[in-house]
């Protein structure tokens, strides 16, 4: 097995200016995809509105400025699928069927405002295509193929029953030595990643978990609950 640590969300740091919302207490979540910025195929647009009944409950507002913006919504945890491009992509096609994708994000706890770094979701891989390959019947099933895809662009499509939105995410993240990393007793009970230190950023090359078996017994520890929708 192998599995790969793959940063999600929009983020306060780039240009959707906004971390989603988040409650310590009781790990319960609202997912936002990060802005989609390439163009799409004609009718197959997904707009930020999509959270406002998520929002709505949680008495919180979509900030003005994603008003009437598009949303990249990968992974899409409703259909299992999840998108990439450029030397991620060819990384992530390194991978084989029942490895791992851990997805997880940015978010922002709604009493006390900190930066919250938390597991989201997890795929177990059934397959991977180019997304150029993708039939047009399946074209609204990921954002790569919602979009006019590159010829790096791949679609992954995970198993169902073992891959998911968490119903409550797992917290992972703390600050020291000037970074977000992953805790240090994470880093034990996962057997360490491949990146200094457990550091937690956005990057060209996917953090991978050097002991893969034993971050999976850790994490089926958890007994979360997998979603297959994404709010």
């Amino acid at each position: 097995m192998r599995a790969l640590l793959v940063r999600v969300g929009i983020d306060s740091a780039d240009n959707g200016r906004w971390n989603a919302p988040a409650d310590t207490q009781s790990r319960r979540f609202i997912y936002a995809p990060i802005l989609e910025t390439k163009p799409l195929r004609r009718g197959f647009e997904r707009f930020y509105e999509e959270l406002e009944p998520a929002l709505a409950a949680w008495g919180q507002l979509l900030p003005v400025h994603l008003q009437k913006q598009r949303m990249h919504l990968d992974p899409d945890f409703a259909t299992l699928t999840y998108g990439d491009q450029g030397r991620r992509a060819r990384q992530i096609q390194t991978l084989n069927t029942e490895d791992l994708l851990v997805f997880y994000a940015s978010l922002r706890d709604i009493k006390e405002r900190h930066l919250v770094y938390g597991i989201i979701g997890i795929f177990v891989i059934e397959k991977i295509y180019k997304a150029n390959d993708v039939p047009r019947e399946l074209w609204n099933q990921n954002a790569h193929t919602r979009r006019i895809p590159g010829a790096s662009d791949i679609v992954v499509r995970a198993v169902p029953k073992l891959s998911g939105r968490l119903e409550r995410f797992l917290p992972i993240g703390e600050y020291r030595n000037r970074a977000y990393r992953v805790t240090r007793p994470l880093v034990g009970a996962w057997g360490d990643l491949n990146v200094r230190d457990g550091y937690l950023q956005r990057s060209a090359r996917l953090p991978e978990f050097k002991n893969p078996d034993k971050f999976y017994r850790w994490f089926k520890g958890q007994k979360v609950l997998l979603l297959n929708r994404s709010n």
